[in-house]
């Protein structure tokens, strides 16, 4: 056991967000939980790629809408390190549903996405509480600008992100002043995800269209994400924050750029 290192659970983390947020708090030579809920072979991938980076990881399965998963989490981070400093809450579903088709979308669509966008995350803060209390840590909620805008995959999703972001504010309230809570709100974010739920060709329209608008002229990277959520980590006087990473996409459509 070594009480020297960092420590950070990352809910979600066999690939995309999760696995950048991983990385990039091993290589700053942290402990990290990697989880996962289905592909175990991709986490012990993250594992070892966290461990070349410096850092020491340990894989375990769990989902997150159990809260006997969320304790077990907080658990194996104590047992292996003795000790919590955070938590990245990044464990997260959708379905894809046209907003305009009500139909599209039934009661167990939304309760399983709430089982783990909402009460997942409420869960686990709840597990690392104690630990990350005794530490002064924090907690970051991966969200979604669709939970600012009621866009997204479906509007199951997006009310399920903008409940998080009210989660956000009430365990900011609710945990402080030992406990810091924020929430990130990422765009569009180039994964593999992406391409595999849109299929290529409509993945690659969606890119081209969010290049085209977005003041910053890209897509975010899984890295992109990673960088802020780590900031917010380290952010000493922030707490209640839903920032948004979007690329300035929120400002609006820009002039036509010079060439």
């Amino acid at each position: 056991m070594s009480g020297e290192r960092a420590v950070y659970i990352v809910t979600g983390s066999s690939a995309g967000i999760g696995a950048a947020c991983a990385r990039r708090l091993a290589a700053r030579g942290a402990g990290v939980v990697v989880n996962y809920t289905a592909g175990e072979a991709a986490a012990g991938e993250v594992a070892a790629a966290c461990a070349a980076a410096g850092g020491e990881a340990i894989v375990v399965r769990g989902d997150v809408a159990v809260d006997l998963d969320c304790r077990a989490l907080a658990d194996a981070a104590l047992a292996h390190w003795g000790r919590l400093d955070g938590l990245v809450n990044n464990a997260g579903i959708t379905v894809f549903a046209p907003h305009h088709n009500l139909d599209a979308l039934d009661l167990a669509d939304f309760q399983r996405l709430y089982a783990v966008n909402v009460v997942g995350p409420y869960q686990m803060a709840r597990a690392v509480a104690p630990a990350l209390s005794r530490r002064g840590g924090a907690i970051v909620n991966v969200s979604s600008m669709a939970g600012l805008s009621g866009e997204g995959s479906s509007i199951a999703y997006a009310a399920s992100k903008g409940a998080l972001n009210t989660l956000t504010l009430s365990l900011a309230r609710a945990l402080a002043p030992a406990i810091r809570v924020n929430a990130i709100c990422p765009g569009l974010v180039q994964t593999r995800w992406t391409a595999a739920a849109l299929g290529a060709e409509v993945a690659a329209r969606r890119v081209a269209a969010w290049e085209a608008a977005a003041p910053l002229g890209r897509v975010l990277t899984p890295e992109d994400v990673a960088d802020a959520v780590v900031w917010l980590l380290d952010a000493q006087g922030v707490t209640g924050e839903i920032l948004r990473l979007d690329g300035g996409m929120h400002l609006g459509p820009v002039p036509t750029r010079a060439r």
